[in-house]
């Protein structure tokens, strides 16, 4: 348990979620989805958490591990052909999670994913939120356009709306 962690969280304070993702953010970032799902046949969820619940502190849940559960929450794993992608945001750590769906981890590997959060979290440190987020989209879509490109019958199977839990 990580005492200095549990009170981060605890005192986190929530509007700062709005401030730094205003609805208008929010939009464009549902925009770069709509327009990165027109390219290919992947599916792709983005979610920002300000802080965990006091039960994952105590049982001092990872992000990794929260990611996993907010992907089995928003049912991104629920595709016909198992190609989602949550991009997770948890504000209070300051962390980047990306959780692919088992397709998508037959063809890229951890390193790419790694490498799209930290140039995501590097706009974060300049206080570029949506576009860091907007950034690490682009760059989802380039994978997905390479591995899934999209098909003549292809149906967008998840919202492309923001979620904010």
């Amino acid at each position: 348990m990580n005492v200095k962690r549990i009170f981060t969280h605890l005192f986190y304070p929530g509007w700062w979620l709005r401030r730094d993702f205003p609805p208008t953010e929010l939009e464009k970032i549902e925009a770069a989805i709509k327009q990165s799902e027109s390219t290919h046949s992947g599916e792709i969820r983005f979610a920002i958490e300000s802080a965990l619940p006091l039960k994952a502190l105590w049982n001092n849940e990872t992000p990794t591990e929260r990611a996993i559960e907010v992907f089995s929450l928003l049912r991104v794993w629920d595709t016909e052909d198992n190609n989602g992608v949550l991009i997770y945001l948890l504000l209070a750590d300051r962390k980047v999670e990306i959780t692919t769906d088992r397709a998508i981890n037959k063809v890229v590997d951890l390193q790419q994913w790694q490498r799209i959060c930290r140039l995501i979290e590097d706009h974060f440190k300049k206080g570029e939120f949506s576009q860091g987020v907007v950034k690490g989209i682009d760059e989802i879509s380039v994978l997905l356009n390479t591995h899934f490109p999209i098909a003549a019958d292809d149906i967008n199977e998840l919202s492309n709306k923001p979620v904010i839990l």
